[in-house]
């Protein structure tokens, strides 16, 4: 229900705003402007999510879960989305989740939120700045179940002819 209201509620008052800044400027004028915050935006999406790979990339050489990196990812998309939707209210939302303060919260919000708890050992948050991914798996995989009451054997075969 509450994602009906959005789908809405949102477009009626992209509509109205923009009819009011229309008459105001002129259509021509609010067009132009419509592309270029769709324009600035876009450059600055690009900016943002190559320095997010960039710091998920390192969080991953370093053996640690880049869980925030992963929810900046998915904010940055959403960012893109509003940037290039015309209308004046998803740009400004969509420019505020470029900033990095309140994307940097909104992360953290939507981890706490969706935070796995199968990931998690006891006393142990795997979604800290410092968890390491490694010591969480091996731990994992010395204690999965045997196949067929027998060891498993990884392995490499070449088939000669």
């Amino acid at each position: 229900m509450p994602l009906l209201l959005i789908f809405i509620i949102v477009p009626l008052a992209e509509l109205a705003v923009l009819i009011k800044v229309g008459g105001a400027i002129g259509i021509l004028w609010t067009f132009l402007l419509i592309l270029f915050t769709a324009f600035v935006g876009v450059t600055l999406l690009r900016a943002q999510g190559l320095a997010t790979l960039m710091r998920a990339s390192e969080r991953m050489q370093q053996g640690s879960i880049p869980a925030k990196e992963l929810a900046e990812g998915f904010l940055l998309a959403l960012a893109g989305a509003l940037l290039l939707t015309p209308g004046f209210l998803t740009d400004a939302f969509g420019f505020s989740l470029l900033l990095p303060g309140v994307r940097g919260v909104m992360a953290a919000s939507l981890l706490q939120r969706f935070k796995p708890q199968m990931m998690q050992q006891p006393g142990q948050d795997p979604f800290n700045e410092g968890g390491s991914m490694h010591e969480g798996m091996r731990e994992r995989m010395n204690h999965r179940p045997k196949q067929n009451g027998g060891d498993v054997i990884d392995g490499e075969y070449r088939r000669e002819d």
